[in-house]
């Protein structure tokens, strides 16, 4: 992975034209490279990839991060729907950069080891919207102006918007994927009420990121919107646990 952010941008769709707004915000991108690794060439050298919102008008800072360390592509049909979750929510940023921060620990049988800190690949601005009978998550980047080799590696992209889906955490999991029970959130009777007994839920309201263990469905759609108009969510997600 090049430091330096070059290249053409590409276009995508910052979100569905028809649609109402929930939230609005700031959106960065981080990812750490893996342990020992001062210099990584790839995606192989990632060891976790994070995305932050700030929304706008709210003391709230949420760190989430995704499963297969980048963002699901439409145009690849293995790599259109990855599964993440929110790692920590806070009022303020100071503790969410802590978590981003380089560390050492020791280990019984390598001694010390160093943790590199989580460097920046990008950020902007987002949008939350409900469109129909699902949401979005579209952002467009500000900084870098051009997407380079570090976010074409991450599948960020300079616009995109992204369906997203809420998993409830009374539905369980098999034993392979998801969190463990004991990390899963205590959501409040009026959000958990959203699932009407189902396994997923639009992020609608928004409010279900600002509980730490919630569990999201990304899925990709082209900057035509193709994929959207064929989605069948429920059949999409009733396939298994994406990760």
């Amino acid at each position: 992975m090049a430091e330096q952010a070059t290249g053409a941008p590409v276009q995508a769709v910052t979100g569905p034209s028809e649609a109402d707004t929930l939230e609005r915000g700031d959106i960065h991108f981080f990812y750490r490279p893996r342990v020992g690794e001062n210099d990584p060439q790839g995606l192989e050298d990632v060891q976790r990839f994070f995305v932050i919102l700030k929304p706008e008008g709210r003391p709230r800072y949420r760190l989430a991060t995704i499963g297969r360390k980048r963002l699901p592509e439409p145009d690849d049909p293995g790599q259109r729907r990855f599964w993440g979750f929110v790692t920590m929510v806070r009022e303020g940023p100071l503790a969410i950069h802590r978590v981003l921060d380089e560390k050492t620990y020791q280990t019984r049988t390598r001694g010390e080891r160093w943790q590199p800190a989580s460097r920046p690949a990008g950020e902007g601005t987002y949008r939350i919207a409900r469109h129909g009978d699902h949401t979005h998550l579209a952002y467009e980047l500000e900084f870098p102006r051009q997407p380079g080799e570090i976010q074409h590696d991450l599948g960020i992209r300079r616009r995109a918007t992204h369906i997203i889906t809420i998993k409830n955490p009374e539905a369980g999991s098999p034993p392979w994927a998801g969190l463990r029970e004991e990390d899963q959130p205590r959501l409040p009777r009026r959000l958990q009420e959203k699932f009407r007994g189902r396994r997923y839920a639009p992020l609608d309201p928004p409010d279900f990121l600002d509980y730490e263990g919630t569990e999201f469905i990304l899925i990709a759609v082209s900057e035509d919107g193709d994929e959207e108009r064929r989605i069948n969510l429920d059949a999409e997600l009733s396939e298994g646990q994406p990760r």
